[in-house]
């Protein structure tokens, strides 16, 4: 974060789309932290909210270091609150900054003490599955919303696609997410609960890491169509880079359902699941072509779309 210049005064371009560029990396970072405390089964480590116990708001030796491990997770949300409030302040104060903008940054603030809240409700419900569901869908909705606020800021949005395009990243965006909700789905029949006590969903884990796997394959079909129909246009290249991070994300996927769910690949599952939502998302507004950005002003020449 020291690369990162604090916010004085009158906001350089460039200032405000590194604030945005770390708002996106915050918000992947801290998917990653959260999935790892469930990984290593510290999902209880700190078994009340918003103390860590009912004396202390910082863990004891006696919770061990599934302790140490689900409040270093809680501590990482403070940075990231001061990502997020330091970006709206960035934005705030910049020149080219215009009502969307500023309701954008102001959104990804408010979602993180929301999370937190959710956060406290699946402690608060010994990790009920559809509760942790609801809170990693939560955290990429906020990356989503990131992607869409580092897209206005750098500029990356030029002519809209062909109609029949953009009707097709409209549904390849609603298969992502299907793909991403299924996926929680299996999660919570699976055996990493976060905790030996925490509860499962009764689903067979091996019937819907099947109905996970069939929504995958449409999201791939859809997507080689967008590919092969945008060639030779600016939104192939982010196209492509989605049909890399799909097809990554499958073999991931067929190798820890094969080797029995090893830590490390469902480490990389989980963040290939934000890299999904991201590079999804960038497509679909990409393709719609729209944009909210005042004209250029002296410190901020307008960059070339992404992808061209």
């Amino acid at each position: 974060m020291s690369s990162i210049p604090l916010v004085q005064g009158e906001v350089s371009t460039r200032s405000v789309r590194r604030w945005a560029w770390a708002t996106l990396v915050a918000n992947t970072v801290i998917i990653l932290t959260g999935g790892l405390v469930r990984l290593t089964g510290s999902g209880l480590g700190c078994p009340e909210w918003p103390r860590c116990t009912d004396q202390s708001f910082v863990p004891h030796r006696e919770l061990g270091v599934h302790g140490v491990i689900e409040f270093g997770n809680r501590m990482l949300t403070y940075v990231l609150v001061a990502v997020v409030v330091l970006n709206v302040v960035a934005v705030w104060r910049w020149a080219r900054s215009t009502p969307a903008l500023r309701r954008g940054a102001v959104a990804i603030a408010l979602g993180i003490p929301l999370q937190g809240v959710v956060g406290g409700i699946t402690v608060l419900t010994h990790l009920n599955p559809w509760v942790v569901a609801l809170h990693l869908v939560l955290s990429m909705a906020l990356v989503a919303l990131s992607v869409w606020f580092l897209l206005a800021v750098t500029d990356a949005v030029g002519a809209p696609a062909p109609l029949g395009v953009r009707r097709a990243t409209v549904l390849l965006q609603l298969l992502a997410w299907v793909v991403v909700y299924l996926g929680t789905v299996v999660t919570g029949s699976g055996p990493h609960a976060g905790d030996a006590s925490a509860p499962r969903n009764g689903l067979d884990p091996q019937v819907w890491s099947h109905v996970h796997a069939a929504g995958v394959y449409a999201l791939v079909a859809v997507t080689v169509v967008v590919w092969w129909t945008t060639r030779g246009t600016a939104l192939h290249g982010p196209v492509t880079a989605l049909l890399g991070v799909e097809l990554a994300q499958g073999a991931i996927g067929f190798a820890q359902y094969w080797t029995g769910l090893p830590v490390p690949l469902v480490t990389l599952h989980l963040l290939g699941a934000a890299a999904l939502v991201a590079a999804s998302t960038r497509v679909l507004l990409l393709a719609r072509g729209t944009s909210r950005r005042p004209a250029a002003t002296a410190d901020a020449p307008r960059s070339t779309p992404v992808g061209a």
